[in-house]
Parts: structure tokens; sequence; C-alpha cells
């Protein structure tokens, strides 16, 4: 009788086990398509960022092969005054441009091959640029920097001889 006894409690306590366990797995699994979800929703965010908002003028800077590239240094390096941030203090930033020229396009014999001429409209636009940005942002977006001031450039000049803004330095006080 003991023996008949205790086979009928390992036998509830085998059901009760898969009960338990099917109940667990049917919240397990619930749970696991809400998190599958939230995961799926986040990547496609992060790849959303990182597509470049300004992929045109890379992908122009890709169609000029390299014996059509002329690169114009501005001279001095640049102490620009950034923007006030959080913290109060005043931050300032030291830059070398270089522009990416075009020698085969219709208005570089115009504007491109002397651009020491216009030095002082470009630093212009470069200041203008770089001290509309507080420190994090700078630290954090030099590609958007960089873009905006190649737009400023382009626009100045009204046309697009110039396809690319380059760093040579950049430092951050």
């Amino acid at each position: 009788m003991k023996r008949n006894l205790i086979s009928i409690l390992i036998l509830a306590l085998l059901i009760v086990n898969v009960v338990l366990t099917a109940i667990m797995m049917f919240s397990v699994t619930s749970t696991s398509k809400k998190t599958a979800a939230l995961v799926d929703n986040i990547s496609s965010a992060i790849a959303l960022e990182l597509t470049d908002p300004n992929a045109a003028s890379l992908s122009n800077a890709a169609a000029v092969p390299m014996d059509q590239i002329e690169v114009y240094s501005i001279p001095d390096s640049m102490t620009i005054p950034l923007k006030m941030g959080e913290d109060g203090k005043q931050h300032y930033c030291v830059v070398g441009v270089s522009l990416s020229i075009n020698t085969k396009d219709k208005d570089y014999k115009t504007y491109g091959s002397d651009l020491s001429a216009q030095d002082s409209l470009i630093k212009s636009e470069v200041n203008s640029v770089i001290s509309g940005y507080t420190l994090e942002e700078a630290q954090t977006d030099q590609e958007g920097m960089k873009a905006e001031i190649l737009a400023g450039i382009q626009k100045l000049f009204g046309s697009q001889f110039v396809f690319a803004v380059n760093f040579s330095s950049i430092m951050y006080q």
C-alpha cells in the first residue's frame, strides 16, 4: 500500500510539474516575442541613425577620380570659440581645414585655380558654422560640421566644384 501511495504521489507531482512547465513556457514565449519585437525596433532605429543624410555628397566624392582632385589647404589653423555649453565655460576649437576640389568641374577655372583670394570668405564660413556648435556637439558630430561647411561654401561660390571639406587637424579645449 505504501508503494502505491508513493507512486500516486510521484504521478501527481509529475502532472503538477508538467502543468507548471507548460504555463511557464507560454509566459516565457509571449515575453520572448515582445523582447524580439523590441530588439527589432531598436535595431531598425540604429540602422536609421547610421545612414548619413549627406550620402549624396559622399557619393559625389567617391565619383571623382584621384587624378581629378586638387586639395587646397587653408594656410593657417583657425582658433574658433564654440557656443557656450551646459557647463557654462568657454571652449575653443583649433582646426586646420582643407578643401577637395574637382579639377574637371566647369567652375574650376573660374574659382578653383586660385582660392587664396577667397581665404577670408572661406574662413568666415568655417568660423560661422563651427561657432554654432557646443563642445559636446562638435566632438560627436564632426561629419555634420563638415557637411554644413561644405553646403555653405558651395552656396558661397554658387558651384559644386568643392566637393569635400576635410579637417587636417582638430583639437578642442
